[in-house]
């Protein structure tokens, strides 16, 4: 029986990605999922190495390339990544295959059957300098424009029009500076990667808010931050935990 490590921090995400591996492989033991990069490389270093591994690109707390910079990964990484276009090359060199969100069960099917193949052969190696050259190359120009539905009518919105973008309901949203929303079609985990991270930041499940859209900053409780947006949000904007040293180093430029 093969075992199967999920590094993701999307518990719907996981859920549905579980789903389709006992669908496609029956005979699976699939270990627990792993959000973050510091239990990823604590459980990697301490444990014995699964079969196979399924490793979302962006983790709450980073990259998940910062993996491979402690952990000597030995065993076959299939990408999961919701960034289409994104260094893709670098994802086929550095793994048996990728998987772009949302992930298909016949793409799924072609992962798993490429691992089966792989039974009994060396992984391929992670030159994980070489994958870091290649996503930042590839991502030198982010999205400049979105273009959104009103009513019957489509219009372009330039992202430095953007103040800030949640989630809710299953729907996402664009507000502009001057406090009008729009839905759009790309979710958070693609917004994260189409948007320039020196001016914007995710900083929850639910919100990606821009720099200039900061207007007030409180010390929250379990080292969170509540942060005050313009236009204001009558959804609560706070910093989770996991992301509260990212969003410290952020706004310092770092």
């Amino acid at each position: 029986m093969k075992t199967v490590l999920i590094i993701e921090d999307e518990e719907a995400a996981v859920r549905r990605l579980q789903k389709m591996i006992t669908e496609v492989l029956p005979e699976v033991n699939l270990l627990p999922s792993i959000a973050t990069i510091r239990s990823a490389i604590e459980r990697l270093k301490t444990n014995p190495k699964p079969d196979l591994v399924f490793l979302d690109v962006h983790l709450a707390d980073g990259q998940s390339f910062e993996i491979f910079k402690e952990v000597n990964v030995s065993c076959p990484i299939v990408f999961t990544t919701a960034y289409d276009q994104y260094a893709l090359e670098a994802f086929k060199v550095n793994s048996i295959d990728y998987l772009l969100k949302p992930i298909k069960k016949e793409e799924l099917q072609r992962a798993i059957n490429k691992f089966v193949n792989l039974s009994g052969t060396a992984a391929p190696d992670i030159d994980i300098q070489k994958l870091l050259l290649s996503l930042k190359q590839e991502k030198a120009n982010y999205k400049e424009r979105f273009a959104v539905k009103y009513g019957e009518h489509i219009k372009t919105i330039e992202t430095t029009e953007a103040a800030y973008f949640y989630t809710e309901n299953k729907s996402n949203f664009l507000i502009t500076k001057d406090n009008k929303r729009y839905p759009i079609d790309y979710n958070l985990d693609q917004l994260e990667e189409l948007l320039d991270p020196k001016k914007f930041f995710r900083i929850n499940r639910q919100f990606i808010i821009g720099f200039h859209s900061i207007t007030e900053m409180f010390t929250y409780s379990k080292s969170r931050v509540l942060v005050k947006l313009n236009p204001a949000s009558k959804l609560e904007t706070i910093v989770s935990t996991e992301r509260s040293a990212e969003f410290k180093a952020w706004l310092n430029g770092e």
